[in-house]
């Protein structure tokens, strides 16, 4: 099975490790994880602000880079539902582009169903002895319904206590352009996620977006003894220096 890491644009910006992360995962697991170098942003940012024929050249991109893989990995709700609610309305006024998006799309795949649904399992060999809360991100919990496949995933990791979180399924107010347009209700969403996190008692706050996490870090670093954020695939993968 060709598998292709789609890293996405927080994560090749700002958050690398993550997508370093992913391909630690399958390794261990004994698969090869290419990364194409053509890859470029999934055109979420462009579509939700309204410049969807802007978007339109990334969603080309993104089938030419992809369309050779078997599947295609990424570590983001966000964007994986981009690709598969998103990209077949922008294209559908291109009978050639929606063709290649209809056979491409459900092959594009969130790293917990990739795990779960496609490889079968939900013990990857991880160890993290730390009390670890689960935020469920909309765009994982809404459009792609992941359920409780990361929860899944972190319940087999070897030491993790996994708490509950208040409210989990509460938005934390980020939304990408939602917490510019609209700070104060962005603010206070926030505020309720923050406290429902810190009351806990974790040592960690997961979700599967770093998007997410971090306008949640953002708010976490102003409260004293809240627990620090972190992708759960880097929980998975356990710690770079001991690749």
């Amino acid at each position: 099975m060709r598998i292709a890491l789609f890293v996405t644009c927080v994560n090749d910006l700002i958050y690398p490790g993550t997508g370093r992360a992913v391909v630690r995962i399958l390794e261990r697991l004994g698969h090869q994880v290419d990364f194409p170098q053509a890859q470029t942003c999934c055109g979420q940012l462009h579509a939700n602000t309204g410049y969807r024929q802007e978007a339109l050249p990334l969603v080309r991109a993104f089938v030419a880079t992809f369309e050779p893989y078997d599947v295609v990995v990424a570590p983001s709700g966000s964007c994986v539902a981009m690709v598969r609610d998103g990209y077949p309305r922008l294209a559908a006024g291109d009978a050639t582009l929606s063709a290649a998006v209809a056979a491409l799309a459900p092959r594009t795949l969130e790293l917990s169903e990739l795990l779960v649904d496609v490889l079968g399992t939900t013990d990857v060999g991880a160890t993290f002895e730390h009390r670890v809360a689960y935020h469920p991100t909309c765009h994982g919990l809404r459009a792609l319904r992941l359920g409780d496949r990361p929860r899944r995933l972190l319940a087999a990791v070897r030491g993790l206590d996994l708490v509950e979180l208040a409210e989990a399924e509460q938005c934390c107010g980020f939304g990408g352009t939602f917490a510019l347009k609209n700070p104060e209700v962005s603010a206070a969403m926030l505020a309720d996620k923050c406290a429902a996190a810190t009351s806990c008692g974790a040592d960690y706050l997961a979700a599967a977006d770093n998007s997410c996490l971090a306008h949640i870090g953002g708010g976490l670093a102003r409260r004293p003894g809240a627990p620090r954020p972190i992708h759960y695939a880097e929980i998975l993968a356990g710690p770079e220096e001991d690749r």
